[in-house]
């Protein structure tokens, strides 16, 4: 049976689960309603118990339990290493269509990959729906080399974006580099990119690939690059230039200052121009990472290697996003826009689309515009670059949309479901289910199973299976899903505005606006109420049990470790401590939402050097996550701010002032924890 909104001949513990997803009964009912069998199934993987886990699996396939597909692809699962095609067959045909035969299949495609079963893999993997695991996709690619098909650019794609070490993609890459269509080159150009991103395990397996030696000396060179670099001898021929470069990039991780003296002691006249442009690259932007004032330097001296060559070969779209920003960053000299430019220019087609680089080159035109009429045909160009991106939801867009001299208007109300689309949202059984798992605590299985059942559905089937999410107070699902329409916006379900007396009494309270609050709540939990992150954090406002332990001793407020997900305790301890980081940060929203997010030392280490614009100090934050929030819980805010007063207004005014160094010499107001 698959669960409706039609209870048919099910157990009762099941017939209350789903009267709870189809709201026939009360929030404080289903509170208590748990199906023990499938909460029992689930301690029963964790702890490998194969024999209990069996049992369940076939109670509760007797008794047609609407979630008892998860349990047996738990009990099928724990065992895989060991499973046959013929049971794996039996079960995607017994769960048809549903989010665990393609689950399943992941998990299977997976086994038989490690297996070297090709035949089986071949012959199930066009059947893959969700088709977003890289490594099938290598395992894939490799079936279709032996099947003498042409694979090089995919595969070489796959293998490039790979970021940790796994057996399919570096089985695939062994295969076709001793297949010459993955050749040398290729070789040494991910290793470079895996030294340069950090990744010291998925470099040291591909340089196996190369031969012992290599393996043995990129060994050497990942554990101690000065003492590589240092080491006496001439510098003879292409491998050692290459090692060479490799002891470069790393030791620039931890020192880019001593590593560019390090450059122009011996390794800028060894490495050769490529190599060394490189060299300087990464150096550029590891000092950007750390903010240094010297990143554009770096930058300029690799792009001085390059002779004249419009773009930079094989640079990865990280480093010059950094190029780009060190140079934002860096003020208002003269080729500061130009660096931009070049920057940007250089990256791949998909980055330079990218809203953030957009925004960012049509401000670079505009500023290296001719005067006069020479320079209309640019700033035109930029205008049409702006338009491009402007709109009322995203942080880059409400900016682009001010550049362009007006302040975009949020959308009227959008036409509500019919009766008819609420129904075929509530009939739809992947959605029962995953709100079902979401009611007896499996949230993450229940995120899954709905996420999957998304795909598809047209705007209006999305604006039902939101407005159902919305009153169900699955507000992570109701604003997720609201957000996947391709036309019209409901702003309500977007952004709702869950414990209102709670926000608006306790932003009172501390002084908070409202808007900057929910914007915050908005971003940290999907305003979940008992959400847990995987570091600790909790409840709506994310808080770490020492951040509410210290709050709440520091006012003296009553605190029990439970209280921490309580709405209304987490907001009176989340809004307390956000008004003491913003106070420490003189009111920037920016800072205090960078402080809120990765602790108060780091912004007051990154608001160091000249006073820059607060969209360039954000884009310029180390820490991708941070960066990403911030701008995310500014343009939050913008919204909030405009649905709670009913007018229409400015980011810009809610970046505020330019940031830099504090202009008191009174010393900050210690929000740290002890």
């Amino acid at each position: 049976m698959r669960a409706r909104c039609s209870p048919t001949l099910l157990s009762l513990r099941t017939l209350l689960a789903a009267l709870c997803v189809c709201s026939v009964l009360p929030q404080s009912a289903c509170a208590a309603v748990t199906p023990d069998p499938i909460n029992e199934a689930r301690e029963a993987l964790r702890k490998r118990d194969a024999k209990r886990l069996n049992a369940l699996r076939n109670s509760t396939r007797s008794e047609q339990h609407a979630l008892a597909m998860w349990v047996d692809y738990w009990e099928i699962g724990n065992r895989i290493s060991e499973v046959k095609t013929e049971e794996v067959e039996d079960f995607y045909t017994r769960w048809s269509g549903t989010y665990v035969e393609d689950r399943l299949r992941n998990d299977w495609l997976l086994e038989l990959g490690r297996r070297r079963d090709w035949s089986a893999f071949a012959r199930d993997y066009p059947r893959f729906r969700m088709n977003d695991d890289r490594e099938v996709s290598c395992y894939w690619q490799l079936t279709e080399h032996q099947s003498g098909k042409p694979v090089r650019e995919a595969a070489r794609a796959l293998w490039f974006a790979q970021r940790d070490s796994d057996d399919g993609c570096a089985l695939m890459a062994a295969t076709l580099v001793d297949a010459k269509v993955l050749s040398s080159d290729d070789i040494w150009l991910k290793l470079r990119l895996s030294v340069e991103q950090g990744r010291a395990r998925l470099a040291r397996s591909v340089a196996a690939l190369v031969d012992k030696q290599a393996a043995a000396e990129v060994g050497e060179l990942l554990d101690n690059p000065v003492r590589y670099l240092r080491r006496p001898g001439a510098v003879s021929g292409r491998h050692h230039q290459d090692l060479a470069l490799l002891a470069v990039l790393r030791a620039a991780t931890g020192d880019p200052e001593a590593t560019a003296a390090l450059m122009d002691e011996r390794w800028q006249a060894a490495l050769g121009p490529d190599r060394a442009a490189w060299a300087w690259s990464v150096i550029g932007k590891q000092a950007a990472l750390k903010l240094s004032n010297e990143a554009p330097t770096y930058f300029k001296r690799a792009w001085a290697q390059l002779r004249g060559t419009p773009k930079a070969a094989h640079w990865s779209d990280d480093t010059l996003a950094w190029a780009a920003r060190s140079a934002l960053r860096a003020g208002t000299n003269g080729d500061r826009w130009a660096l931009v430019l070049r920057a940007i220019g250089s990256m791949s087609e998909s980055e330079q689309a990218d809203p953030t680089w957009v925004y960012w080159k049509a401000r670079a035109q505009i500023a290296t515009a001719a005067e006069g009429n020479n320079g209309d045909a640019q700033r035109e160009q930029a205008r049409e670059a702006f338009a491009s991106i402007a709109g009322p939801y995203t942080f880059y867009g409400k900016l682009a949309a001010e550049e362009l001299g007006f302040v975009p208007e949020l959308p009227g109300l959008t036409p509500t479901p019919s009766d008819i689309d609420r129904e075929r949202a509530r009939a739809t059984p992947g959605l029962a289910r995953a709100l079902q798992l979401i009611v007896i605590g499996l949230r993450s299985e229940g995120v899954r199973e709905w996420n999957f059942t998304l795909r598809g559905m047209s705007d209006r089937d999305l604006f039902a299976a939101a407005e159902w999410a919305c009153e169900r107070e699955v507000w992570d699902r109701c604003i997720n899903t609201s957000d996947r329409t391709r036309g019209d916006v409901d702003l309500e379900q977007r952004y709702p505005m869950p414990y209102r007396d709670v926000v608006l009494a306790r932003s009172r309270e501390s002084g908070l606006d409202p808007a900057y609050v929910y914007g915050l709540i908005r971003q940290e939990s999907r305003f979940v109420s008992d959400a847990r992150s995987s570091v600790g954090a909790s409840g709506l406002m994310q808080l770490m049990p020492n951040t509410a332990r210290w709050v709440a001793k520091k006012f003296a407020l009553d605190y029990k470790p439970d209280q921490i997900v309580d709405p209304t305790f987490n907001v009176k301890l989340g809004t307390t401590y956000l008004k003491m980081v913003l106070e420490d940060f003189g009111g920037s929203q920016a800072m205090a939402a960078a402080a809120y997010n990765a602790g108060p030392s780091r912004p007051r280490r990154w608001r160091e050097g000249p006073p820059i614009e607060p969209s360039i100090w954000a884009e310029n934050i180390p820490f991708n996550e941070t960066r990403d929030y911030v701008k995310k819980v500014l343009s939050n805010t913008a919204v909030y701010a405009s649905l709670m007063s009913g007018r229409t207004l400015s980011l810009k005014a809610w970046l505020g002032s330019p940031i830099g160094p504090r202009e008191d010499s009174a010393p900050a107001v210690n929000v740290e924890l002890p």
